[in-house]
């Protein structure tokens, strides 16, 4: 199968990385190239860009895709977690631009057996990197109610997730949940069906939620914003897309602080703190994708964009 994934606000990030023909580029979620593709195209033979995915199938079809500019591009498997580390061992110190798309590609959510899709029949996987043990199917049988309620409710937002998590464990009583249809009928059962008429797929906030739990997404964002930040050359940039309000928040939030990390009261008249702005906001609002890009690709609905400077 093709890994297409339709870059999500592509132009929009592309301008923001306000990229220079001989810079160190890094895509810290490389999936299939898409973005990385258009800015190889404005890199000259002395620019560079370094592709990190943890998931095998992303390395290879972006490898593929990258191929006219296979001087410049080098390929690493690798969690972006890692990315300060896999920079060291290529003997970069700083970079010009990161990019970071945290959308779960086409491709995942399309290949039915990677157990990412609620609308196809799969054993309970959701691994983003086969390599790891632990899958979905562990985390659906093995954790606690109170865990699984917890889950579903930070990551998935849903307002039944106690209910949800109370018939996940009533069900697995019984023999445990295998498949991705089996979950989604734990998930039915917990929704009054008056509220399953309306509104999208019953299961999809259940789905998101223990894939952003096994992944650890949400932790891994959080532990590495800074260390990314760190790495920017002054005035080097790097630019997010997320598509879910906690991921929002941790990049809106980082971005501030790092921005302005003084923790004096407001009524001190000078800083002592000490703390020394990285850089400063480029956008104080997310960009959002256009209503037209909206139509063409409806996954990009929920994404935002937002952007900071290194100094």
């Amino acid at each position: 199968m093709d890994f297409s994934h339709k870059s999500v606000l592509l132009s929009e990030t592309i301008d923001n990385l306000s990229i220079k023909p001989q810079g160190i580029y890094v895509d810290g979620t490389l999936g299939g190239g898409g973005h990385a593709f258009h800015i190889c195209e404005k890199l000259s033979s002395k620019g560079r860009l370094i592709g990190l995915d943890q998931d095998a199938s992303a390395i290879e079809a972006a490898t593929q895709r990258l191929s006219p500019f296979s001087k410049q591009v080098t390929i690493v498997r690798s969690n972006y977690e890692s990315m300060a580390e896999v920079l060291h061992r290529l003997g970069i110190d700083k970079v010009d631009g990161i990019l970071l798309d945290l959308g779960v590609s086409s491709y995942q959510l399309d290949t039915g057996e990677r157990g990412f899709s609620y609308r196809e029949d799969a054993p309970l996987d959701m691994r983003m990197d086969q390599r790891q043990a632990l899958t979905a199917r562990d985390i659906v049988n093995d954790y606690s109610e109170m865990e699984l309620y917890r889950v579903i409710r930070d990551y998935g937002e849903d307002r039944f997730a106690k209910n949800i998590a109370k018939h996940i464990v009533r069900m697995r009583q019984e023999k445990p949940i295998e498949t991705t249809f089996e979950l989604v009928e734990a998930v039915k059962s917990a929704i009054p069906a008056k509220v399953r008429a309306k509104g999208g797929h019953p299961a999809k906030q259940t789905f998101q939620a223990i894939r952003i739990e096994l992944n650890r997404e949400l932790d891994v964002l959080k532990n590495t914003l800074e260390d990314m930040v760190e790495l920017l050359q002054p005035g080097g940039r790097i630019c997010i897309i997320t598509f879910h309000s906690l991921e929002d928040r941790i990049v809106k939030s980082a971005f501030r602080k790092f921005e302005n990390p003084c923790t004096c009261p407001a009524n001190f008249p000078v800083c002592t703190c000490g703390a020394v702005s990285k850089g400063k906001v480029i956008t104080r609002k997310p960009i959002l994708p256009t209503q037209e890009e909206m139509e063409y690709n409806s996954r990009s609905k929920s994404a935002k964009l937002r952007v900071f400077e290194g100094r």
